[in-house]
């Protein structure tokens, strides 16, 4: 007689069950993806009526708190009509709309109605200007963010530093590598996780971001694996040490990052030039792209750093970083109160 098969421990089922439920994830974010472009295109809509017909009458601004008061008693169990949300409903649609002579009705469909309504608040809410809010609807997409990660990129104002830093991309990587690792760097990196209420040295800013390295990931952007603190490498019987290691997904590379607790120096090129020779040879693999340099400093001159990349023969990037600094208690003593300085101004 035969037995039945128990069909759930065939790998045969395993690997069906799994499609199935690849099949449903992929389903329910589909449906919610459309579900939410068909709110934000109602959202436009309702913002066009609403903003047309305040032109066109003098009902003032009591208009909007009506149409509020009057969908709230025709829908009570609907939420998105408060006045306040007419009021961004308003003004999502004014702020787009502006500038669809420059920027295609076709763009802002294809971008806008992708994000949802609460992401799209907070760009209403923190950008000046339509290329601004584009930037981040963008990298919302490209990169997943939820509102709390898009809030923090505007407050850090990643649109100015996206792409910023000085480097020798172009001519030291080929493209499209080159323009890719361009698009990787920023200038400033603003670390305002880190918090120091002492005097601090190079090392006690390496522990900090090893100890919070998601947000130090976050900072750095898409892409970046960690590898290892104070990477050693063996040279000519000699002890070498990297700050940070890490390797980019997106590039196929290692990274290394070196750190200086001051202003940029030419020398500080010359070395991480050293150090990216010494990974090339001894952890790149053949199929590796050659690896990058990133050097984070306190401060820099741009024109300075120009001159000291011109001849390295290796790709480097240079920017500058941001912390955090307590001011010690005998020095916040020693600052004048509010009351003090109103009392000057006063005299």
């Amino acid at each position: 007689m035969n037995k039945t098969t128990n069909i759930n421990t065939t790998n045969e089922y395993k690997t069906f069950i799994t499609d199935i439920k690849s099949k449903i994830n992929y389903t329910q974010v589909k449906i919610a993806s459309t579900v939410n472009s068909a709110l934000i295109l109602f959202y436009w809509e309702l913002g066009e009526m609403i903003s047309t017909k305040q032109k066109e009458t003098r009902w003032g601004s009591k208009f909007i708190e009506q149409i509020a008061n009057d969908l709230k008693k025709e829908f009570p169990s609907l939420k998105g009509f408060s006045r306040t949300n007419l009021f961004y409903i308003k003004k999502f649609y004014e702020f787009y709309s502006v500038d669809l002579v420059q920027h295609s009705v076709g763009l802002i469909e294809s971008i806008i109605f992708k994000i949802p309504w609460r992401h799209n608040i907070e760009i209403l809410n923190k950008c000046k200007n339509i290329d601004e809010a584009i930037y981040y609807i963008k990298q919302t997409i490209v990169n997943n963010w939820n509102s709390d990660t898009l809030a923090l990129n505007i407050k850090t104002d990643l649109y100015k530093r996206d792409s910023k830093s000085i480097n020798n991309f172009k001519t030291t990587l080929p493209n499209p590598q080159s323009d890719l690792a361009i698009q990787t760097i920023k200038d400033p990196y603003v670390f305002d996780f880190l918090v120091f209420d002492k005097p601090f040295v190079k090392r006690d800013i390496e522990n900090q971001l090893v100890d919070d390295i998601t947000k130090f990931l976050l900072e750095l952007g898409k892409g970046f694996a960690y590898v290892g603190r104070q990477y050693h490498l063996e040279i000519a019987n000699q002890d070498y040490y990297l700050d940070l290691l890490f390797y980019h997904i997106e590039l196929k590379c290692y990274v290394v990052i070196e750190l200086k607790n001051r202003k940029f120096i030419p020398e500080f090129a010359g070395k991480l030039n050293f150090y990216i020779s010494a990974v090339d040879t001894l952890l790149k693999k053949d199929s590796d792209n050659p690896t990058i340099g990133m050097l984070l400093c306190r401060d820099k001159n741009n024109i300075e750093v120009e001159f000291a990349l011109r001849d390295i023969g290796k790709p480097i990037g240079v920017s500058e970083f941001e912390l955090t600094e307590i001011l010690p208690d005998n020095f916040k003593n020693s600052l004048p109160t509010i009351e003090e300085i109103e009392e000057e101004f006063n005299e």
